[in-house]
C-alpha cells in the first residue's frame, strides 16, 4: 500500500473539521440490515483514531512515548435517523473542547449530508502507570489546539 493509499483510508481535514468516510458492512448491523445502536461509538472512536493518525501521531506512539492513554470520561449520543447495510457514511469529528488533561468532541455521523447521529464525547488523558487524569502532553495540546472550534453550527 502506497502512502497516498495509507493516508485515503485517514480520511481529510477540511479547516478545523475531519471528514472520515466509511461503508456500513454486514457485520455492523442487526438482522434488519439496520446498523446497531453501538456501532455508531466504534464509527466516530475509528474516525478519532484516524484523525490522530492523519495529525502525526498513533494511539499507540503517544502511549510508549508519553506513558499516556486517552480514555473516555463523558458521552451523549443523539441518534436521529438510522443507518442501513452499505450506506456510505462520513463520521465529521471536531475538537470543542481542550482542557488541561482533557479534550472534547462533536462528532456527526451523516448521510449525504444528513445528520443521523451526533456524538458529544469528553477524553480524559491518564498515566498508564497511575491510572489517574495527567495533564495531555504539550505536543498533542499544540496539534489539537492548531483544530479547535468553539463555534457552533
Amino acid at each position: 500500500m502506497s502512502q497516498n493509499d495509507h493516508d485515503a483510508l485517514l480520511g481529510w481535514l477540511d479547516g478545523n473539521k475531519h471528514i472520515y468516510p466509511l461503508i456500513v458492512y454486514y457485520e455492523d448491523t442487526d438482522a434488519g440490515g439496520i446498523v446497531y445502536h453501538a456501532n455508531y461509538l466504534a464509527f466516530a472512536e475509528r474516525a478519532r483514531s484516524a484523525m490522530l493518525n492523519l495529525l502525526g501521531f498513533t494511539n499507540r506512539n503517544v502511549a510508549e512515548r508519553h506513558k499516556v492513554a486517552i480514555a473516555v470520561r463523558h458521552c451523549t449520543l443523539d441518534f436521529r435517523r438510522a443507518a442501513q447495510l452499505e450506506d456510505r457514511l462520513t463520521v465529521e469529528s471536531r475538537v470543542i473542547k481542550l482542557g488541561g488533561a482533557s479534550l472534547g468532541f462533536e462528532q456527526k455521523i451523516m448521510r449525504d449530508g444528513e445528520e443521523l447521529v451526533v456524538i458529544e464525547i469528553y477524553l480524559a488523558c491518564m498515566s498508564l502507570e497511575e491510572l489517574r487524569a495527567q495533564r495531555l502532553p504539550d505536543e498533542l495540546r499544540t496539534v489539537f489546539n492548531r483544530c479547535l472550534d468553539v463555534t457552533k453550527d
